[in-house]
């Protein structure tokens, strides 16, 4: 049990956290040089195409001390992105302390910050790292003087390395060893194993992440999920070293794996406790905390016949993800689907793109919208993530939308644009603080909606990458809501509505229908497209028919003879409208959920 350390990386976005990783990988020789890749813990495609951590991984790190001795150090790798913040706090849970990251050349930033408290509130041991010493524009002093001033670190006591060149790591490893307490020896104890991950495989049922509190797990043990009641025969217990590596017990202290044939997925839940049928603990661990979804949107099959397969793949998605809610939903335009709840938009693409490749899943996502809060004439009080259960309008007394208190850190010459960007999304209450000088933390309250679209992107480009971004949700406020309509060809496309500020809702009107206009094909008679706030119409366009010329055949003669053969391809056309039937491309609704600056 002395022998054994666990701790996590944790950082702000791009600080090197993966990079670290794979030098510390290189060090205990688990992959030979041939087979060294760059961040060799993010195992996703996705995650190597966006240089991004979604996911937590753990590996089992064997090292040898300068004295001889062998130690076995469990290293948790975190996301950094603030969609992915439920990670981190999934993983510091199974630690006993944390390397917190800070670059050499950007410094202390919002994430940084975020995850320090994160750290704190589990009671943490945090040795401060200054990582990236060998770029040229590397300012370790200034580094140092941010982690004091920023952090209440030690700056002097900060280890520097360069995840890159390796420059530092051993000493860092000795730290660990050092100054990281072990896991209390509780290996006598009833056991308790905490779930803080688990993924399906196809031929061994559910594979748990686990990290053992007290007590022993053998193969062979029959264990019981506690929330569940459920007993399992174990079959195979280990570690993580990069691929699964079988052991013959795992005891207190060890961060492993167990595959014990679960074959429902929705038995095994992350924040759930594995204890012995035999010889069952008192009580469950304490969990994580439930995290609450902020963005909401529909999901649909693209061919209604694929609805059960999507079921299917949600289900199993969510065994991986556990911050993903998600309902049965349906539409009057898209027929059966679900309504999920996700933490961000990152974390909505992410899923719909890990839908699509891990499941081969086709699907459509509708608008993302948020929770809104409405209060009736008659006192109650209903909270709404959907446009479609948008309550009557002369029934409502007062409506309210969720705000977030943002904090941005950025380099001071950025500050007039990130105030206009601020203000222009109905920010208030702003406090201005210089950190140190030449950098400034602006704090914003903003409302979640305005936020959601594509704030992230235009603070990365009105501060050129160098602006960061933090927030959590305060309170609802009063506000002035409306729910916009989309009509196509006087029909309402309920996937279309959205919840909007009622002095937004032309100018979002507007694009909507201009968007619709370049993606409906053309038909034979007019297509209108319209905005509508309840009968009100407030925006339109128009997509023009195909004509043929009727009065090709009329070469001079009276006027009278073209105006008749006019009339009759009028009435004609007016009676297709009737009963023409305008199909909206799938392209459309993708392109109604971009912004004007795409």
């Amino acid at each position: 049990m002395r022998r054994v350390r666990n701790f996590s990386i944790i950082a702000h976005i791009d600080h090197g956290k993966s990079t670290l990783a794979d030098r510390f990988i290189q060090q205990a020789g688990l992959v030979s040089e041939r087979e060294l890749g760059e961040q060799m813990l993010d195992n996703l495609d996705i995650e190597r195409e966006r240089g991004i951590t979604i996911k937590s991984q753990t590996v089992n790190l064997p090292y040898t001390a300068p004295d001889g001795s062998a130690y076995e150090l469990n290293l948790i790798d975190t996301p950094g992105h603030v969609d992915f913040s439920y990670e981190v706090s999934r993983a510091l849970a199974s630690c006993e302390g944390v390397l917190l990251l800070v670059d050499a050349s950007q410094g202390v930033q919002a994430q940084t910050v975020a995850n320090l408290y994160a750290a704190l509130e589990h009671d943490l041991v945090i040795l401060p790292v200054i990582n990236k010493i060998d770029l040229p524009v590397a300012d370790i002093p200034r580094a140092r003087e941010q982690i004091e001033s920023d952090l209440g670190l030690d700056g002097s006591a900060a280890w520097q390395v360069s995840g890159k060149t390796g420059v530092g790591v051993p000493e860092l490893l000795q730290a660990i060893v050092e100054h990281i307490p072990p896991p209390q020896d509780r290996s006598q104890e009833p056991l308790q194993a905490l779930i803080f991950d688990a993924h399906y495989d196809a031929f061994r049922g559910a594979v748990i992440s686990c990290r053992v509190f007290a007590g022993r797990v053998r193969p062979g043990d029959e264990i019981r999920l506690m929330s569940t009641g459920r007993n399992y025969r174990v079959e195979e217990v280990g570690v993580f070293r990069l691929k699964r590596v079988p052991r013959e017990e795992l005891a207190a202290g060890d961060v492993g794996y167990l595959i014990a044939g679960i074959k429902t997925v929705s038995d095994t839940r992350v924040g759930d406790t594995i204890t012995l049928a035999e010889q069952p603990a008192a009580a469950p661990l304490p969990g994580f905390r439930e995290m609450k979804p902020v963005v909401f949107s529909s999901l649909y099959p693209i061919a209604s016949d694929d609805y059960l397969s999507l079921a299917d793949a949600l289900e199993k998605y969510k065994l991986n993800d556990a911050a993903l809610t998600y309902q049965k939903d349906s539409s009057a335009a898209l027929g059966q689907g679900f309504r999920c709840g996700f933490l961000g938009l990152l974390h909505l693409e992410i899923v719909q793109e890990r839908l699509e490749r891990e499941f081969d899943q086709a699907i459509l996502m509708t608008a993302p919208s948020v929770q809104y809060r409405f209060t009736l004439n008659d006192g109650t009080q209903v909270v709404i993530d959907n446009p479609a259960h948008y309550p009557d309008p002369g029934s409502i007394r007062k409506a309210e939308e969720p705000y977030i208190r943002a904090t941005i850190i950025s380099p001071d010459r950025y500050l007039g644009a990130l105030m206009k960007l601020c203000l222009d999304r109905r920010g208030t209450n702003s406090d201005l603080q210089f950190l140190s000088p030449g950098r400034a933390q602006l704090r914003f309250d903003l409302p979640l909606g305005e936020v959601i679209y594509d704030f992230y992107d235009r603070l990365k480009s009105v501060t050129q990458g160098y602006g960061s971004f933090d927030y959590e949700l305060i309170d609802y406020r009063e506000s002035d809501l409306c729910k916009l309509d989309i009509l196509v060809n006087g029909e309402r496309v309920d996937a279309l509505s959205i919840i909007v500020f009622r002095e937004r809702a032309r100018a979002r009107a507007l694009v909507a229908c201009e968007r619709l206009k370049e993606e409906i094909p053309r038909q034979q008679f007019k297509i209108a497209i319209q905005g509508a706030i309840g009968g009100q119409i407030i925006a339109r366009s128009t997509v023009q028919p195909y004509r043929k010329d009727v009065t090709a055949k009329c070469y001079g003669g009276d006027v009278t003879r073209k105006r008749k053969l006019l009339e009759k391809q009028k009435k004609g056309k007016k009676r297709m409208k009737l009963v023409g039937d305008v199909e909206i491309p799938q392209s459309a609704f993708v392109a109604v959920l971009k912004t004007d600056e795409d």
